[in-house]
């Protein structure tokens, strides 16, 4: 019963997954579906992001309100009605209507869940369970790309929402198993502490910013990659195009699924800086002047191996870096400033690129990466806290 309640949750967040890469690959189609300039984009995904924000700071609420099982039932069926809306669009400005269930359903799966497993189980089940988010992140993108060549862009995210579906239906009936892991002291230590009390303690602020830190550039490369690769590489398909999409999203998952086997052994904070000096050198070998598509490609994979153990590792550090009557609210704060770097950045970088160009993406990665490390390991020092 143990394995099978582990394999709905690793489930679930496959669902999280699969909504989060169609936009960008999608884009570059939809971008003439609609009329309007490649920049746009990054307003849908600010939109979503947004609500995602307003979820996220709300988690630790309904956390203590409600079964985490209750909230992932109603968040996946909110996926779905997005999904939907997106599909049946037939002008830009119908997208943002229904970002608004797209968005608000993702934030409360993913604050919801990740406090879950934290307080539940250890750091090894917590980057595999972000290695299944890349199971779903990756498969749209092919999704999307499916739909390019045999239907339309709408059927893209139709299907994904078909799959949707068939999810929410397994979670429905696995309930029952929910059961053996529901322990009230978990749930209920969220009242011990609410953001505004543990936003001050130390450590807690340069945690934040290294987290919105690190999302502006996986979610620059979330909605971007496909675009680089349109913008600098010549004599591409749309199809191709949009399968670069997956790139990141199959360098997450194999980093947190390399990240699974020996997180354990490792610990949070040696994996985190393993995984960005990775990253770095993913940046570096995008930034290489070659005409040739397959190295950047390559790059690309590679940025997204070293990301991998981030999220996962600081997430999974909180309640035993700022203790187990912080960690609700710790965990619904870093999702906040988390999806805050997600809103604002991807969108800053399609203003940048369309007066740059868009080969500047790789600089623009690495800054981020830079400054999450930095504030990482400034962070270590100020909580006064081994992990």
């Amino acid at each position: 019963m143990y394995s099978l309640l582990l394999a709905v949750i690793y489930l679930i967040f496959v669902s999280l997954g699969l909504p989060d890469s169609l936009l960008g690959s999608g884009w570059p189609t939809m971008q003439v579906a609609f009329g309007v300039p490649s920049s746009y984009a990054g307003y849908v995904s600010m939109s979503i992001s947004f609500l995602t924000i307003i979820s996220a700071l709300f988690s630790p609420r309904f956390i203590s309100r409600f079964h985490t099982k209750k909230i992932v039932v109603f968040s996946i069926f909110l996926s779905i009605v997005g999904l939907l809306g997106f599909s049946y669009a037939t002008s830009y400005a119908i997208l943002f209507l229904f970002a608004l269930p797209y968005g608000l359903g993702a934030g409360a799966i993913d604050a919801s869940i990740n406090h879950y497993v934290a307080n539940n189980y250890s750091s090894s089940v917590m980057n595999f369970l972000h290695c299944f988010y890349g199971v779903g992140a990756v498969i749209s993108p092919n999704i999307m790309a499916l739909a390019l060549k045999y239907a339309r862009w709408n059927e893209g995210y139709r299907w994904t929402a078909y799959i949707q579906t068939a999810i929410l239906v397994i979670v429905v009936l696995s309930l029952p198993l929910w059961a053996q892991n529901n322990n009230k002291a978990d749930e209920e230590e969220v009242h011990q502490a609410g953001i505004r009390k543990t936003i001050f303690v130390p450590g807690v602020i340069p945690t934040l910013i290294a987290f919105y830190a690190y999302c502006s550039g996986e979610c620059t490369c979330f909605l971007w990659t496909s675009s680089y690769f349109a913008g600098t590489k010549e004599g591409l398909s749309d199809g191709l195009i949009a399968s670069f999409g997956s790139l990141i999203f199959a360098g997450l998952m194999l980093g947190r699924l390399i990240s699974g086997f020996v997180s354990d052994k490792l610990g949070d904070k040696l994996l985190i800086r393993i995984g960005i000096t990775i990253e770095i050198i993913g940046i570096i070998i995008v930034m290489l002047p070659v005409n040739g598509y397959i190295l950047a490609a390559a790059g690309f994979v590679i940025i997204g191996t070293g990301m991998g153990p981030v999220y996962p590792s600081i997430q999974h550090m909180a309640p035993e870096k700022f203790g187990k009557e912080y960690s609700a609210a710790v965990i619904g704060l870093q999702m906040s400033s988390a999806y805050v770097g997600s809103t604002f950045m991807p969108t800053v970088f399609g203003i940048l690129q369309q007066y740059i160009g868009i080969g500047i993406m790789p600089i623009y990665l690495m800054i981020f990466a830079l400054l999450n490390i930095g504030l990482l390991e400034y962070s270590y020092k100020v909580s006064g806290k081994k992990s």
